[in-house]
């Protein structure tokens, strides 16, 4: 298992969670999906709950909540990216073009974050370590494995994020129209023009989920109520698929190429 025990770099996405209208159907559909274990969290954090997979975070699920005079929000997955400072990465987020959505606040002594939209839209959260430090476990069964920018313009993405985080996004080898993020030495996810997309999807981080097998995952999605939105096909990287949780959330589904 691919345990994390450190805190990730500043850019390098840590993190990723869901806020549903109904939580415990959420945390219900995860648990028999991909094998989490999570229970509606304590009142003072709004009942957020920290999902685990074989006693390591892994995601976060709350319940949708409004401020007073505002619409629901969507239910979608968010990523986030670390920090060692949020306040100054607000500063620079706003300063590149950035909409800040959700100021810096604090979690407790968790850590502190933000959530914001890049210049093209696209929403991300930001998270700041206190005594949480974000997904310890990646890359394995049922856990975070990929990031992935969707947007209409990667050069001026790749401008918006190295400013206010410091990310390159530099073309990948051997895949037309698509960048890879790296932070220092490391590649930390990707980026991809909306075109790809269904039209007027907006712009938008897909979260990616790896599984043993993508085929009869997406037969277990749908029998629970799921969609499928794009069936499982073979790609550079593996076989994976594009799919939406039954309270409309997208995310995606691979198993990896084995490397080597």
């Amino acid at each position: 298992m691919a345990d994390v025990t450190t805190p990730y770099a500043t850019g390098t996405p840590c993190w990723v969670d869901l806020m549903a209208q109904d939580q415990q159907a959420a945390l219900d559909f995860y648990r028999d999906l991909l094998g989490w274990q999570g229970t509606v969290g304590p009142a003072e954090f709004g009942g957020y709950a920290v999902c685990e997979l074989l006693g390591k975070p892994v995601a976060g699920i709350g319940p949708a909540m409004a401020p007073e005079g505002m619409p629901e929000p969507p239910t979608v997955w968010t990523s986030y990216l670390a920090t060692t400072d949020a306040q100054a990465t607000q500063d620079q987020i706003v300063a590149a073009g950035g909409t800040l959505l959700v100021p810096v606040m604090d979690i407790g002594t968790l850590g502190r974050m933000l959530v914001a939209a890049d210049p093209q839209g696209a929403v991300f959260g930001v998270w700041q370590p206190g005594d949480f430090f974000g997904a310890g476990v990646v890359n394995e069964p049922g856990a975070l494995i990929w990031n992935e920018l969707h947007t209409t313009d990667v050069e001026a993405a790749a401008a918006f994020y190295g400013d206010a985080f410091g990310i390159d996004i530099v073309p990948a080898d051997g895949v037309d129209s698509y960048g890879e993020l790296h932070v220092g030495d490391r590649t930390v996810g990707g980026a991809t023009l909306l075109a790809n997309d269904p039209p007027n999807t907006p712009p938008h981080w897909l979260t990616y989920f790896a599984v043993d097998d993508v085929d009869s995952t997406v037969d277990a999605l749908v029998k629970r109520g799921g969609t499928v939105l794009a069936p499982p096909f073979d790609m550079v990287a593996g076989r994976m698929t594009v799919v939406a949780d039954p309270q409309g959330a997208p995310f995606a589904l691979i198993k990896p190429r084995p490397r080597g």
